[in-house]
């Protein structure tokens, strides 16, 4: 049995039976009507909140289509879900429910549409007290509307009176669907809601002779209007003053018109409360939204969802604010965008800002322009104010982290911490490879590649050698000079200045790969720094020709190499992977501490195999040892 649900009631109380079976088949959708978003909420919980707040004894729920995740998202305390596992018309609906509504102790039932989003509680408790003081079998809650088209037609007997239509002064005769209208019947602007009030005793008596034998072949609920006339039952009509209450929602079009309602509503009360909203025909709130007094929301604010914002916080132009906590005096920048996260008091994001998952932005912190938080905590007096990345780290008070900095969190299978202890200067493009921990009161120095935890007051550099070429450029020039046709020949001379002055060039480049054999192993060692271009490029080359039918098996030296950039990593990645393709095998050795380190920044010393030393490496391979070709 459903509990009470508490509230103001009627003298002799009543209970309510929404309808939420239907398919939003005008919506052209798979999805129940009732689930379909409206302002931040499921259209069929306006109604829901409405009936309970009416404060009947007994609230139940006739769902169908989707029964299952209909009542995951509108289940409350004290309401019954009653299932209609066949949709045969809103009477059948009725039908159903019988058993429910046979035990049921209350003498007044109001049956209520699921999609009647603007209804009040206190128009429900006024359609039961007219109807008790009618004494009537049922009660049809009605309003006029000028353009009454596509509505049921409230047709009452008697003879006009001073009234809004001459058909109000009488009862109800019949509820007639716009498509059997006659002529003089198009005419009557007093429509039906599908909102209705019942004796239940005398629902019950005469719920058995509904039937389908109808222009819908359903079960309709307005069908009872005519069966109570037929046996000279009291119908009456309670006029709701405002029509926009029973506006229903029947496609998508009625949907947004009814959002942007909803949507004014919560704007005017919002100022009506203290709030300065510049423009609201292009501000977005939800119905559950909270903002402080005299905030300013600029055109374009988007504030979704259980959102709650300070007093007087600036919410600029086009920034968007989902089920997140902002404090006093926040300042929301041009396009930023704020999801699941708190922002306390005095802070500053944007422009062009994401800040999501759970991060917190505690008091007087700035976050600038495209950075994004993710997952983090950004202290107090802390800045990240320029294209930065922050994923699943901690950073202290009085941080200051410099234009294209990022925390590299994932390893391509887990995230990782960063912890940045207060006082901590980042320099302008670092990459902070996690897991780390960043003392208090150090400097990171710009363009670094940190991997190891830095102690406190400590200055961390991870910087590749920096290589000037004197004289490149000239050089560079006079190569090319020398390769370009003569105007009396197209041919390149076979011999000459440009022979003689790429041949030292080919020679010198050929003392920077050297190959081996080692049993059906081949040794390539590296005998300069990859990061010449030319280097990383000839034994990419050297790598690919070796491998072939009879020569499958390659170990790379690099006991020479104390530097490599990531142009070389690449070419490096690019050999292995299509010696792999061709089922070679490659395999390095000798590989320093730098190297290494450089391989963890690009987070690639897992695709690597590496050796301590080549002998280590050719074992592996099953070969005992080296010998010179």
């Amino acid at each position: 049995m459903a509990k009470q649900v508490r509230g103001r009631q009627p003298a002799d109380g009543f209970s309510l039976l929404i309808l939420a079976a239907g398919k939003a088949t005008r919506f052209k959708s798979e999805h129940s009507k009732v689930l379909h978003r409206l302002a931040g909420r499921p259209l069929g919980e306006y109604a829901l909140r409405t009936a309970l707040a009416a404060g009947p004894e007994r609230a139940y729920m006739v769902v169908g289509h989707e029964a299952d995740e209909v009542q995951r998202t509108l289940a409350r305390p004290g309401l019954t879900f009653i299932e209609q596992k066949e949709q045969l018309g809103t009477g059948h609906a009725l039908m159903v429910a019988r058993p429910e509504l046979e035990e049921c102790p209350s003498p007044t039932l109001v049956a209520l549409v699921g999609d009647a989003p603007l209804l009040r509680a206190e128009t429900l408790r006024r359609l039961v007290d007219a109807h008790r003081k009618a004494r009537a079998a049922a009660t049809v809650l009605t309003t006029y509307l000028d353009d009454p088209r596509g509505y049921g037609r409230i047709v009452r007997a008697g003879r006009a009176g001073r009234t809004r239509s001459k058909q109000e002064s009488g009862y109800v005769r019949a509820i007639v669907e716009e498509k059997v209208c006659t002529p003089a019947q198009k005419g009557i602007r007093e429509v039906n809601s599908g909102i209705l009030c019942f004796s239940r005793a005398k629902l019950l008596e005469r719920l058995g002779e509904l039937s389908n034998q109808n222009a819908q072949q359903e079960y309709l609920l307005t069908d009872l209007i005519e069966i109570f006339n037929r046996h000279r039952e009291k119908v009456t009509a309670f006029p709701v003053a405002d029509s926009r209450e029973v506006l229903g929602v029947n496609d998508r079009v009625e949907l947004a018109q009814v959002e942007k309602i909803l949507r004014l509503w919560k704007v005017e009360a919002l100022m009506r409360d203290g709030v300065t909203v510049v423009n609201p025909e292009v501000t977005y709130i939800d119905e559950g939204v909270e903002v402080g007094t005299d905030t300013i929301i600029e055109p374009g604010v988007s504030l979704l969802g259980s959102t709650r914002v300070g007093r007087a916080c600036a919410l600029r132009p086009y920034s968007t604010i989902v089920d997140s906590a902002l404090g006093d005096r926040v300042t929301v920048r041009h396009y930023s965008l704020i999801t699941g996260s708190e922002v306390a008091s005095g802070a500053v994001i944007g422009p062009f800002a994401h800040v999501r998952d759970g991060a917190v932005i505690e008091e007087e912190a700035r976050i600038g322009n495209f950075v994004e938080v993710k997952k983090s905590r950004v202290g107090r007096g802390t800045k990240a104010l320029h294209l930065t990345y922050l994923g699943d780290a901690t950073l202290e008070e009085n941080v200051n982290v410099g234009a294209g900095t990022v925390t590299c969190n994932y390893d391509g299978e887990k995230k990782h911490p960063t912890l940045i202890e207060r006082g901590v200067f980042v320099g302008s493009g670092s990459m902070l490879v996690a897991p780390l921990r960043i003392g208090k009161d150090s400097y990171i120095g710009a363009g670094s590649t940190i991997t190891e935890d830095v102690p406190p007051e400590s200055l961390a550099l991870a910087r590749a050698p920096q290589t000037n070429k004197e004289g490149w450029v000239r050089e560079r020039k006079h190569r090319k000079e020398s390769f370009e046709p003569s105007p009396r020949s197209s041919a390149v001379p076979s011999t000459g200045a440009a022979a003689l002055d790429i041949e030292p060039a080919k020679r010198s480049r050929d003392a920077d790969i050297a190959a081996r054999q080692a049993g059906s192993v081949t040794v390539i060692e590296v005998k300069a720094e990859l990061t010449r271009a030319h280097v990383a490029k000839e034994l990419g080359q050297k790598i690919r020709q070796t491998i072939g039918p009879n020569h499958s098996q390659v170990v790379v030296n690099l006991g020479n190499v104390t530097s490599i950039d990531s142009a070389a990593i690449g070419e490096l990645v690019a050999a292995v992977k299509a010696a792999q393709d061709r089922g070679g095998q490659v395999k390095l050795s000798d590989v320093s501490r730098e190297v290494l380190r450089a391989f963890r920044a690009a987070n690639l010393h897992h695709f690597f195999e590496m050796h301590r030393h080549e002998a280590d490496a050719l074992a592996s391979f099953g070969q005992a040892g080296a010998s010179d070709g």
